[in-house]
């Protein structure tokens, strides 16, 4: 069984505002999920930073086990609780965890989680031909415009 892929808030706010939604799953499939904290917060954006409601509708939410719980609660406190309970669920279940939060990534290192980001999602839909270079590019763009703070701005040194 090949491994799942946790989205943090901070990929689901970029696919869903730049109207994507359909690469990640034409990527992963029903490998992809989130948890009912990510959830959560996903839910204030579409309040407070108007997100498309629906974008992610057929995206499974998971629950952790106690014991998740009690490793996510060993984490930073710089951590939010979304990110925590990503951290949580990949590192026992052993699953990749997607983020663009630097200090969430590090402490994914720590724990040897596999991590992907949005530029990593852009790249991996380039190769499995689920969007050609230009559609990945345009889309970076959109993405910067509506606020992301790429590491990056031009996909074609990757």
């Amino acid at each position: 069984m090949s491994r799942f892929v946790l989205l943090d808030n901070t990929v689901l706010s970029n696919f869903a505002q730049a109207q994507i939604v359909s690469a990640v799953f034409s990527l992963w499939g029903n490998q992809i999920c989130t948890t009912s904290e990510v959830s959560a917060e996903y839910a204030v954006g579409v309040i407070t930073a108007s997100l498309p409601r629906s974008a992610w509708k057929d995206l499974k939410v998971i629950e952790q086990t106690e014991e998740e719980k009690s490793f996510g609660l060993s984490l930073s406190a710089r951590l939010g609780a979304g990110e925590r309970s990503c951290l949580a669920i990949a590192c026992k279940r052993g699953a990749i965890f997607a983020t663009d939060d630097l200090f969430a990534r590090e402490t994914a290192k720590q724990y040897q989680i596999s991590v992907i980001g949005t530029i990593g999602i852009l790249v991996q839909c380039v190769r499995k031909k689920v969007l050609t270079h230009s559609q990945a590019q345009n889309t970076l763009d959109l993405m910067i415009t509506n606020g992301y703070h790429s590491p990056i701005d031009d996909l074609s040194s990757l």
